[in-house]
């Protein structure tokens, strides 16, 4: 017979994934603000300043150019996009959004859909991959986003979200 742990230790142990689960959902978060950030101003690390987007650049056309020179199923798809003002716009706001969204812990459900639709789109372009034929970062992000979208919203301000009448009214908000 199997003896079941103390319910004290189980709720530590409970507790602290659930913290870890909002740590690393905070975490994902920063990753998407700090693309948003780095695209719009280039601050030097993956976008020089000469092509952020404040400056006239296109923060979709040097990844969307890369994919279309590949030989993925999708390169003309992609390569159709490239550089298009309203893909640069949505792209953005897709960042700023779901980074926004994981960070505070609001708005988790339209987050992991936006976002994943997101990294869905990302690996798409990619194909066919380089180091695995099915999965890479986009992939496990975009399950990730899931994740964290149904799990206890510790760290965050859901009870304040989930506290706005509109949001009340429309519970595919929370």
């Amino acid at each position: 017979m199997v003896k079941k742990k103390s319910t004290k230790s189980t709720k530590a142990t409970y507790g602290s994934a659930w913290f870890m689960l909002a740590v690393t959902r905070i975490s994902l978060g920063l990753i998407f603000v700090w693309a948003f950030l780095d695209k719009t101003f280039g601050l030097g690390f993956a976008t020089p300043a000469a092509k952020a987007w404040v400056n006239g650049g296109s923060p979709t056309s040097g990844f969307l150019m890369g994919a279309s020179q590949g030989s993925g199923p999708f390169a003309g798809f992609f390569g159709a996009l490239s550089g298009s003002a309203v893909i640069d716009l949505l792209f953005m706001l897709a960042l700023a959004g779901v980074g926004t969204a994981l960070v505070l812990g609001i708005g988790l459900r339209v987050a992991a859909v936006a976002g994943g639709l997101l990294m869905l789109m990302m690996w798409a372009a990619v194909l066919p991959l380089e180091n695995n034929p099915v999965l890479d970062d986009h992939i496990i992000y975009a399950m990730l986003l899931f994740v964290v979208a149904f799990g206890r919203r510790e760290l965050s301000l859901a009870s304040w979200w989930i506290s706005q009448p509109y949001v009340k009214k429309h519970s595919w908000l929370w």
